[in-house]
């Protein structure tokens, strides 16, 4: 279950932590060295799910996160929103080029394992690092809206687990989940049911939802 943090982020300070990004039009390292296919450095101050799909939209299919990503409880508020963005990209098939860093052991639990793999990990074994990026793949952890609920599947853990949020207080917390809610303004049984079953990780004073939605099946639904 994700641990409370004890540091606050106001909103000023929470969105000023947006990452920064280097951006290219292809996936693949020798074409990226060509003429225009890079776009240089960008900070993504807004919400994260807005900004990767402009960035899809622009045509940017590769990006690399210029500073190291803490995954901990204690993690400030600049790698939370990268974790974020990471979310996002993962989810519209972007590569993502990112050293995370973990000092607690957290990164054991598999939590973050629907992210596009790091190309770096501190602070773990090497064999975690392996397990991430030979255990990867595309939709992993993920939510999809019906009429009056949402379902997650996750596969984090090896097994298929599915959730079905209906409940009218649940649903009206997930948008704002997608981009940190306070902690202290999240509904106890709301805060309860998700930290629960491990949808939700708190850092620098904010709840976020882990899964990414879903926009298409990248394999039959019933492998995802």
């Amino acid at each position: 279950m994700p641990s409370r943090s004890a540091e606050r982020t106001d909103a000023g300070a929470w969105h000023a932590a947006g990452p920064e990004a280097e951006l290219w039009l292809d996936y693949d390292p020798a074409v990226r060295e060509l003429p225009g296919i890079g776009l240089g450095r960008r900070t993504l101050s807004g919400p994260a799910g807005a900004e990767v799909t402009e960035l899809h939209r622009a045509g940017v299919r590769c990006l690399r996160l210029t500073e190291p990503v803490r995954l901990c409880a204690d993690a400030p508020a600049a790698s939370a929103r990268a974790l974020m963005l990471l979310r996002e990209a993962t989810g519209q098939g972007l590569a993502v080029l990112w050293h995370a860093v973990c000092t607690d052991g957290c990164v054991e639990q598999r939590r973050f394992h629907h992210l596009y793999p790091p190309e770096e990990l501190t602070g773990a074994a090497a064999e975690v690092a392996a397990d991430w990026r030979a255990s990867y793949f595309p939709s992993k952890c993920v939510y999809r809206r019906g009429p009056g609920f949402v379902e997650v599947r996750d596969r984090r853990f090896g097994t298929l687990e599915l959730f079905t949020v209906d409940e009218p207080g649940h649903l009206a917390q997930l948008d704002a989940l997608d981009d940190g809610v306070e902690v202290g303004l999240l509904p106890e049984d709301v805060h309860r049911d998700f930290a629960e079953a491990g949808l939700i990780v708190e850092q620098a004073g904010r709840a976020w939802f882990l899964p990414m939605r879903v926009r298409r099946w990248p394999f039959p639904s019933l492998t995802v």
